[in-house]
């Protein structure tokens, strides 16, 4: 491959952590480009008409937005394929990458809720959206067998908020579904997936989520008065 490539990402973004996955399985090698999105530099603004990352630059000439785009680009130009060979299956592959986006958007409702009644009804929704995937699941290791896809790197990003959510939380809304335990597992243990975030992520995450002035926040403010009246 004689493509050069730029990602431009923001550190915290579980979109862009789907691009590095995928460049990572890829074996594609990238330059990485972190901005503030609070602060965005004019030259960022012209190559991203919705202002958001992550932002993949091809050579000189061309940039593409949204991660699903960048992934399937990503998968088209290089050898083998993150996705199945069957039509049909692949469209159920993406179905469900559309359904791991919808997971996102209820994350991120969780951690913004202002109230209490706003975040249980944001926590019962996405314990409702978890069990309708794992009906889906099979044995595992990942959604397809033994095979890694684009669709598990969407589905890293989302396993690791809670990954880090739980390590100041308990907000049990993956209970009592072992195949998706399963297939979380496997995913946090893969070198791509590890590896797609800086190692301080979940104290980044963690502060960000703590600034938000939400249910949640104030939620994480107790446990962090209680841990340290605990040590004390």
């Amino acid at each position: 491959m004689t493509r050069e490539f730029e990602l431009i990402t923001h550190v915290l973004c579980p979109y862009v952590q789907r691009s590095v996955i995928v460049l990572s399985e890829k074996r594609i090698p990238y330059r990485r480009t972190d901005i503030d999105l609070a602060n965005k530099p004019n030259w960022f603004q012209e190559i991203s008409p919705l202002g958001k990352v992550p932002v993949l630059v091809v050579g000189e000439r061309q940039s593409l937005f949204e991660s699903a785009v960048i992934c399937e680009y990503l998968n088209e130009v290089t050898p083998g394929s993150l996705h199945p060979e069957d039509p049909l299956e692949r469209a159920y592959h993406r179905a469900w990458i559309e359904f791991g986006s919808s997971l996102l958007s209820g994350i991120a409702q969780l951690y913004n809720a202002p109230t209490l009644e706003e975040f249980d009804a944001s926590r019962n929704t996405l314990r409702a959206r978890f069990g309708q995937l794992e009906e889906r699941l099979g044995s595992g290791p990942y959604f397809y067998g033994e095979n890694f896809q684009i669709i598990d790197a969407v589905y890293g990003p989302i396993f690791r908020y809670f990954d880090v959510f739980e390590s100041a939380l308990d907000l049990g809304i993956l209970d009592n579904v072992e195949k998706i335990q399963v297939w979380r597992s496997h995913l946090r243990a893969r070198e791509s997936v590890g590896q797609a975030v800086t190692f301080d992520y979940p104290d980044r995450l963690l502060d960000f989520v703590r600034k938000r002035g939400s249910y949640m926040s104030q939620l994480m403010a107790c446990t962090d008065v209680d841990s340290t009246v605990k040590r004390a």
